[in-house]
């Protein structure tokens, strides 16, 4: 392991907007690696999940928080998500205000710039105008979120399509961090147990093959880890996906277990490419009632105040 570099600096970004805009794909892009799950649907994200990049050349680590997307709800879960957002955003050397360009801001776009206006004066904003190869008007939408919020800076890019704009943008935040000690080791990448990371790969694989409303009210938690004994073991975990009505669950089950085999299917196979071991994933679907409204259940799954 290479030695930190004398005069060391380290910071942290913050990274919000709106559902859907690309704020894990960005985060996962920054760090050259998947912390964070990444869906077509709202609140994927559902807590502050940092990201560490430990650049030795230029002696300086990155912080990345990615955060849940700003969004009205009513459950304990939505006041959580809240919570998380307001908590990654008060002390970071930096924010980062993803926007999509394919569209015009929404009320939810405006709440983040109200929010943003209310931060430190200090603290500097860019605005990072996300999905630009789809986007059919991308200046007049730019134009259209800077008069919300006028950004320290401005970024352009495809985060999903365009690394390299991505790097350019950790580059000049590398260069804006302050003379710090590093907080992670050099070899951390996400302040996450891998535990919670491997819950959030099979949540992700049940939000894309479930339809409609019944992804929003999934949730998933490792139950058992169990390294392997021999060379020719695979890794065993037991994981559970929780739903809140009995009838939710023969959907998540399938007809004749399909949909189950397909959500531990995708996620094994994300499990095994990041962990490169070979992976006996063991699923199991409870039933808890309301727990998006159940404190209890809010803790046991780690969405914790």
């Amino acid at each position: 392991m290479d030695a930190v570099p004398p005069n060391p600096r380290s910071g942290f970004i913050a990274i919000l907007g709106r559902p859907n805009v690309g704020k894990s794909t960005l985060l996962n892009t920054l760090l050259g690696v998947k912390v964070a799950p990444i869906t077509p649907k709202p609140q994927t994200t559902r807590r502050g999940v940092r990201g560490v990049y430990t650049d030795l050349d230029r002696g300086a680590q990155l912080i990345c928080v990615d955060t849940p997307g700003l969004q009205r709800g009513q459950t304990a879960l939505d006041a959580f998500m809240a919570r998380e957002i307001h908590t990654a955003i008060a002390d970071v050397d930096a924010l980062l205000w993803v926007t999509d360009l394919r569209r015009p801001p929404n009320d939810e776009d405006r709440e983040v710039a109200r929010m943003l206006s209310n931060t430190d004066p200090e603290t500097p904003v860019f605005l990072v105008g996300n999905k630009v190869d789809a986007a059919k008007y991308p200046d007049e939408a730019l134009r259209l979120y800077r008069d919300l919020y006028e950004p320290t800076g401005v970024y352009v890019m495809s985060a999903l399509d365009d690394p390299q704009a991505v790097y350019d943008l950790r580059t000049d935040m590398l260069e804006l961090l302050p003379e710090n000690p590093f907080f992670f080791p050099e070899d951390i990448r996400s302040d996450q147990s891998r535990e919670v990371w491997a819950a959030e790969l099979i949540r992700e694989s049940a939000m894309i093959h479930l339809r409609q409303e019944l992804p929003y009210t999934v949730a998933s938690r490792v139950t058992e880890w169990r390294e392997s004994e021999g060379a020719d073991k695979p890794l065993y975990l037991g994981a559970e996906i929780w739903v809140e009505r009995p009838g939710h669950r023969p959907i998540v089950i399938g007809k004749e277990g399909r949909m189950i085999r397909e959500i531990g299917t995708t996620a094994r196979k994300q499990l095994e490419i990041f962990l490169d071991i070979r992976v006996f994933l063991d699923l199991v679907v409870i039933v808890h009632r309301d727990w998006r409204e159940d404190p209890a259940a809010l803790r046991e799954l780690g969405y914790e105040s």
